[in-house]
């Protein structure tokens, strides 16, 4: 949003207390500092506080702060006993969370009688491998899903606001309840980040030769698998029953393959093992393209010389070729000068790019549909 000046107006008005100035809080922080919103920071951790305002995420909360909204962005063991705090402390204004599990929070707060009419739980679906406030950014919410679990007793103003937060942080806000929260976050989160741990852990007794091998298919598949195990104890201890579910259907594919391979002259084994490919395939159609559509792109690898200025070369000439790029990959060849970028494109610009760029003196490594 913006004024009749032109400069940024936040929907969130007034101040806006974080408590926890981690990732997630601090991340938070910078995007409303730079909106001109008044951000007060509370952690349990001085250095975590400290560090996190002078990276600028916002200023020491003070005793007579009077915020309209609370975003709580504590580890997930604690998030209950601060939501009931910051209730209490603050009956004027609106609390609401940012922990990945919905349920579990909630159930223990109406156990203990908390009047929640006030409380809204949120979920923003962002953030790194890294931790900390020293690895926080504003930009990491653009675009990304931010879920906001309403009940019957949520106030239309109090929706608007915490909604407001996800708008103004340039987030996508997305209503669920709890249940269907948690079950979502199971398949296309906590799983994945089990699966990418299982087979990264399979490389600490591999050998140098093997992992000099290692492309940009197995570096994907085991991006997150660097995050912090700590958090993660939480996260998934939280969400147990429905990681289950997903970890007990996932097994019994794994066993059916692994059946099928013992002896593939079997009859029926190579279907088998095709029809796993396949059903990947389709689930990998159902993803959301580039800003939630489901539009397709075709891919070009082109070959980078590892010198400065190659890349910002390439995109320049394919901007001067009227380009878009709809996504990048990069992997590096080990042992060579030359780097593989992979470009994202939508079809029709697919033979365009090729010629321009083979016109400029680039290699085309390969097309993919």
């Amino acid at each position: 949003m913006s004024d009749s000046t032109g400069a940024l107006s936040a929907r969130v008005q007034g101040t806006v207390r974080i408590v926890g100035a981690g990732l997630l809080g601090s991340s938070i922080g910078h995007a409303l500092s730079g909106n001109g919103v008044d951000v007060a920071l509370d952690d349990t951790s001085p250095a975590q506080l400290r560090l996190a305002i002078d990276y600028g995420a916002g200023r020491a909360a003070r005793e007579d702060d009077a915020p309209s909204l609370v975003v709580v962005a504590v580890p997930p063991d604690v998030t209950a006993d601060v939501i009931e705090r910051e209730l209490a402390r603050f009956p004027h204004a609106v609390v609401t969370d940012v922990a990945s599990v919905k349920l579990e929070p909630l159930r223990t707060l109406r156990d203990r009688g908390v009047d929640l009419r006030r409380y809204i739980g949120s979920h923003p679906l962002a953030g790194r491998e890294r931790g900390g406030a020293i690895a926080a950014r504003a930009d990491i919410f653009i675009g990304r899903p931010w879920v906001v679990c309403r009940d019957g007793e949520t106030s239309a103003s109090d929706l608007a606001l915490v909604e407001g937060l996800a708008l103004d942080l340039g987030a996508t806000p997305i209503e669920m309840t709890p249940e269907e929260h948690d079950r979502s976050v199971a398949l296309v989160s906590h799983v994945p980040q089990l699966v990418a741990s299982l087979l990264a852990g399979r490389f600490v007794d591999a050998s140098d030769g093997s992992l000099r091998l290692a492309g940009q298919g197995v570096r994907d598949t085991t991006r997150i698998a660097a995050s912090a195990p700590e958090l993660w104890v939480q996260i998934l201890g939280a969400n147990s029953a429905p990681v289950v579910d997903v970890l007990d259907a996932l097994a019994a594919d794994l066993a059916s393959v692994a059946d099928a391979l013992r002896d593939p002259e079997v009859p029926g084994a190579r279907r088998a093992v095709a029809d796993t490919i396949r059903r990947g395939n389709d689930g990998v159609e159902r993803l959301p393209g580039k800003h939630g559509q489901d539009r397709r792109f075709e891919s070009l690898v082109v070959m980078v010389d590892d010198r400065p200025g190659q890349l910002g070369r390439l995109f320049g000439e394919l901007g001067e070729l009227g380009v878009n790029v709809e996504d990048l990959r990069l992997e590096h060849s080990p042992g060579a000068q030359f780097g593989l970028a992979e470009i994202s494109v939508v079809p029709s610009a697919v033979r365009g790019a090729i010629e321009g760029l083979e016109a400029r003196g680039w290699r085309i490594a390969s097309v993919n549909d």
